[in-house]
This record gives structure tokens, sequence and C-alpha cells, in this order.
């Protein structure tokens, strides 16, 4: 199945946020409930353990990942229904993830921002980040689980494209 890319590049003081985002008829709670209940993370990204109070460290095991490993992921901000702001280090470098929710009469926007320091690796980043939250979508409506394929390689153009753009 052919995917359409949908993030954004934008430069900012500190580098780039790459930004994509996804709607869900559904309000903002349940969403969330989505994105931080280990239960329902575990549907389309990993499970969870560990207390999730802003300023603590969690594990994360990263399901459809090779090897599945399991990583440290920091909680740096945690604003119930609107925001959660996340990061990690890993051997492909630092992390720093914000899931922001908008809720307009009953349908949520989802906000995924990468503030990025170096694009390098962008192609690999943003197919990877589109391949999981449809991955969450898929979670979310039942539909079919997309297949890696469809996103990488077949997304590094674009996002390549992203970097040349001025």
């Amino acid at each position: 199945m052919t995917r359409t890319p949908a993030g954004r590049l934008f430069h900012t003081d500190t580098g780039h946020d790459l930004v994509l985002t996804r709607t869900f008829r559904a309000p903002a709670a349940d969403v969330w409930a989505s994105l931080t209940e280990p239960e329902r993370t575990a549907r389309w990204f990993g499970p969870w353990e560990g207390d999730a109070s802003p300023g603590r460290t969690i594990r994360v095991q990263m399901a459809y990942e090779e090897q599945q490993p399991w990583c440290e992921m920091r909680i740096d901000a945690c604003e119930p229904r609107q925001r959660l702001a996340v990061s990690m280090v890993d051997d492909y470098g630092s992390w720093l993830l914000e899931l922001s929710l908008t809720e307009t009469n009953g349908t949520t926007e989802l906000r995924f921002v990468q503030h990025l320091s170096s694009v390098e690796g962008i192609a690999e980043v943003g197919a990877g980040w589109e391949y999981y939250l449809d991955m969450l979508v898929a979670s979310r409506d039942g539909s079919p689980r997309p297949e890696f394929d469809d996103y990488h390689p077949a997304m590094q153009q674009y996002y390549q494209g992203l970097v040349a753009t001025p």
C-alpha cells in the first residue's frame, strides 16, 4: 500500500523541528490514554514501566524495533490530555519529543514534534515516526497494522527533500 508522508520540517533557533499530525474522531481524554497508558501504548509503540511523573524516568520497550530493546525515557513535562514531552539518549543520539493534543467538537488533533539538533538521518527518522503514528491509528480504529516496507525506504526521498528545501 502506498502511504503519503505528512511530515514537515521547520527551522528553529536550536536546529529543526520535525512535525507530524494525526486526527482522531475521539475526545482528547481517549487519545491521551492511547499515548500514556501502558496497555494501550503496547498496541502501537511498546509497553512501559515505572513512575511517569514529570522529572522521572521510565523504561520503554519499543516493540516494533529489531531485538525489542528497552530504553530509558525521561518525562520532561506532562499536562494530562494536552501535552507530553519526553527525552532519551541512545546509540543514535538525543531524542527530544513532544506530543500535544487539541480537541475541537469531539475531534482531536495529535501534533507530534521531534526537536532535532541535526537533520542527519531525517529520512529514516521521518519514515519511522510516520510508521509509528500510523500504528497508533490502526490500534485505535482496528485497521490492519501497516507494513514498515511501505514507509522505508519508500519515504526516504520525501524526507531528504525537506532538508533540501530552503
